[in-house]
Order: C-alpha cells, then structure tokens, then sequence
C-alpha cells in the first residue's frame, strides 16, 4: 500500500540523515517523486494549527484508508459498553482455549451430528443437541455417551477447512445471519469455552491490548463471574473468580498497555431467578468494589418477561443497605416503541445502553438533553442485530446535537468482528461529525465513566495531553498523524473494503 511504502521511505530517510547519507537522500528524494508521493500528500492537508479546519480538509481530501489510519491514531476515552464474552475475538478464543492445556484444560467441538439422540427432545434449550461447533470441555466430554463422543474432535486436531468453520461460527459474518442468529446460536456454541475464569482474564488482558492500540485510555467491561469450573469440571466460587482477575491485571502485560479497567456483572433480565441474581450480584459488586463497580440487566428486549419495572421494588430495597453500586442497563435495544428508556431512568440508571428507540419518546428525550445520562451508542452492533436497515435509520446524530450525551462503545466486538476505530469511521462517513464532536464524545465516555470524581479528573487531563500531542503532531508533520499500524478487522474489510493493507 502507498502510505506503507512512505512511512517505510520516512524510516530510511530518517537513518540516513542521521548517518550523514546525503547523497544517498538525494536519490530516495527522487524515488518519492517516482511513486508519486506529491500526489499521496496532497490528501493531507498542510500542517495547521487549526485542527478543527485542517480536520473540514482532511474529510474532504483524504482516501478511506487514510481516514481510517487517522481515526485509529486518535486519542479516545473509554469504551463503557462491551460484554467480554462477545468482545473475544475467535481467533483469539481459539489460541486462547489451545493455551489452557497448561492449567489441564482441553476443549472439544461437535463437528457431525450422529443422530445420537431420540427424536421428542428439547431443542430450544440452552445447550441444543442439533447445533454444531459447541464447545465443551474434557470434563463434559467424558460424560457423554459413545455414541455423541464421535461427533466431537480436539479443537487441535480440527483440520484447515474445520478451523475456519469454527472461526466464523463465533461471529456474525455472513448476510443471512441477524438478530436470531446471534441470541440464539452464537452464545450457546460458546458452551464451556467461557466458563474457564483463567481464558476469561486473559481475553480481557488481549482487549486492553489492542484496545491501547486504538488510544483507548479506560475499558467498562461487563464480565461473567457466576458458573465457573476448573479442569476437572468443579465450581469455582465467584469470589475466587474475582481474584484471578484482580491477579492477571496485576501482570506487567496488562499494566503495561496503558488502560484503566473496571467491571461489570451481569443479569438476565428474563430468567425467571433475575431478581434472586440482581440480589447476589449487587452484594458482590459492593463487597469487590475495587474492581466491580456496576450491574447491568443483559439480553433480548424483546422478550417482554424482562421489562425493566419488574426490577423496582427489588432495587428500591437494594438501595437501603447498599451504597456503592451503579446502574447501566439495555434499554431501547428494539425496533418499535416502548418505554423502556424512561423505566430504566426510573430504576436509577445512570447510562441507557443501545437506547436506539428513545427517539420515539419525546419527552424522555427532553429529559435527557444535557445531562446526567448517557445513552452508549454501538452503531455497528444495531446495524448487525437489524435495529436499523441502514445508518439513515440511525438516531445518534439526534442525540448528539441535541445535546444528550452519548458515547460510542463496541458491544460485542469479537462477534462483529471489529474495534472501537470502526465506531468512529462509521459515525465521522454516515454523520459528518466534526473534530469537535469527536473529542465530545471521548470526554463523555470518560466523565460518565463509574469511577471516583479523582480518577475520572486524572483520566481527563491525559486524555486532554495526549489531544495536545496529538494537534502538534497535524502543526508541525499531518502524515504523523495517520498510524502505520492501524489493524481493520471483518466488519470494515466487508461494509468498507478497508481489508489488510
């Protein structure tokens, strides 16, 4: 790729100058006019120190990749919306399931269905007999009959065309492949995948990783810590959990990426044991508030069994005894008119997550505009899911400028396929959004974050120093300012041709 090929030149040039290699220089000056450099710069503006006008420019002149590169060199605030279950890369879970052999796990995979069982069974339950790709672990393994073991292999002894099967069976990559697919397949192929505390720590060491790639200084992530089970398929009680997260945070990998991380537990808002769950959890969070900090209500909207009033009473006694634990619930993840926005507020949330049908609530709206809550916005997680058609649907632009807060976030980025770039470039091509605005919408991600008022002031001043840098990088070399490492996953390769470059 042309931009490759110069920040390549950009290193040789550099080493030669500092070698004394001058009349060597003077030839690769030549070399940049022969593959057309002069025209690759002219889509960068010239340096400036206006950048919100130098960023007018750029969006006018700059190629799609060049926009990309940017807007993952960008400074970004948090992500505060993002399941770690779904945010798993598949390639990583891969990786990640073959490393557990060395604490004794191993995993196997349906790869054939035998017709092992009679017909007259359940197969709407959560662990369907006639799906393929399920996961479980040795323990599970053993514990099936003959004839369901041959249906199963190793994860490492599937061959090359099995592999990619497995790869694509975790993400929602194909066009037929929607709302149902996703609730109803992706989740309960993970099986036992995600019931290992260890893989579950470490995956979320491999998202501040290339989350601090991206700029991203803060990570909210919603993780499980009910369920767990160690090789030999035994409990591992939550409390143990919590500290095999406090444990591998500890790591100089995961401290050395740079981002702030808290959690978030999870409940299924239509189980018929929710507010049992909602009861356990919120002591949790409050007795692991060094590392937990809110509860969230997860799963289909749709499903009216989990409307967000059937929570108020239980949450009013809740508040009584417990003083340190946030709210930030799904709310308005649906396609027609409802309330559930205003509930949710009711319930004392403090951010709506999705909340793309609060535009048919006007006056929940006029109670928005400014403050205090924030609607997480995950554009690529509605237009995946089919809450809108097209980002034309879209009510984000509404939000934004009409003054309700809002702040981009990924949701389930390892099922999309994506990253928190790919939240940006789509909201700067659908939206127009301006420098201003993005800058806007990483401040929001941090001063709504659930942190103490203290660390939410530190978070903003580096974030304001590295926006700093960042202007002075576009006033004194713009091209610096696009990353030479930039990674673009599925989701931008597909809707986007951004594939590798």
């Amino acid at each position: 790729m042309r931009f490759t090929a110069i920040q390549s030149l950009i290193s040789v040039i550099t080493r030669l100058l500092l070698s004394g290699g001058l009349f060597r220089l003077l030839n690769i000056a030549l070399m940049f006019v022969a593959i057309g450099v002069g025209t690759a710069r002219a889509a960068v503006p010239p340096p400036s120190d206006n950048i919100a006008g130098w960023f007018e420019t750029f969006k006018r002149q700059a190629s799609d990749e060049e926009l990309y590169r940017f807007l993952y060199a960008m400074p970004k605030g948090g992500d505060l919306h993002n399941h770690l279950s779904g945010s798993i890369r598949s390639e990583w879970f891969f990786d990640l399931a073959l490393a557990q052999g060395e604490r004794g796990y191993r995993y196997y995979t349906r790869v054939k269905i035998n017709n092992c069982r009679p017909f007259g069974g359940n197969a709407f339950t959560q662990n369907p007999y006639l799906m393929l790709f399920t996961n479980v672990q040795e323990s599970t393994y053993e514990a099936l009959s003959s004839c369901e073991k041959e249906e199963y292999l190793p994860l490492e002894e599937l061959n090359a065309d099995e592999k990619t099967a497995w790869l694509d069976s975790l993400r929602l990559d194909k066009a037929y492949e929607g709302r149902d697919e996703f609730f109803q397949t992706h989740w309960q192929r993970m099986g036992d995948l995600y019931l290992n505390p260890y893989l579950a720590a470490d995956a979320l060491v491999l998202n501040m990783q290339s989350f601090g790639a991206e700029g991203l200084m803060y990570m909210e992530s919603m993780i499980g810590v009910l369920g767990f089970i160690d090789a030999q398929g035994q409990q591992i009680s939550p409390d143990d959990v919590a500290d095999i997260y406090r444990d591998r945070l500890r790591d100089d990998d995961a401290l050395g990426t740079g981002v702030e991380v808290r959690l978030q537990v999870a409940i299924l808002r239509f189980s018929p044991t929710a507010e049992d769950n909602l009861r356990y959890l919120y002591d949790y969070v409050s007795r692991h508030s060094d590392l937990f900090v809110a509860v969230n209500m997860v799963g289909r909207e749709d499903n009216d069994k989990g409307y967000p009033l059937r929570f108020l009473d239980t949450l009013r006694d809740l508040r009584r005894s417990y003083n340190n634990v946030r709210l930030s619930i799904h709310a308005g993840e649906v396609d027609e008119p409802n309330s559930h926005v205003r509930d949710t507020l009711l319930l004392g949330a403090d951010r709506i997550g999705h909340g793309v049908n609060l535009i048919s609530d006007p006056d929940t709206m006029r109670l928005m505009r400014g403050g205090p809550y924030l609607v997480e916005i995950n554009l690529v997680s509605n237009l995946l899911l089919q809450y809108v058609s097209d980002y034309s649907e879209h009510p984000f632009p509404e939000y934004l400028r009409t003054g309700i807060p809002v702040a981009l976030s990924t949701d389930d980025r390892g099922m999309w396929d994506s990253n928190l770039t790919d939240e940006f470039y789509v909201a700067v091509k659908a939206f127009n959004l301006s420098w201003d605005e993005l800058l806007l919408l990483s401040r929001n991600s941090i001063t709504h974050a659930f942190l103490p008022e203290t660390k939410k002031a530190e978070l903003i001043a580096r974030f304001e120093a590295r926006t700093d840098d960042f202007a002075r990088q576009i006033a004194a070399r713009p091209l610096g300012a696009l990353s030479p490492e930039a990674l673009s996953y599925g989701f931008i390769c597909d809707r986007y041709q951004l594939c590798k470059w």
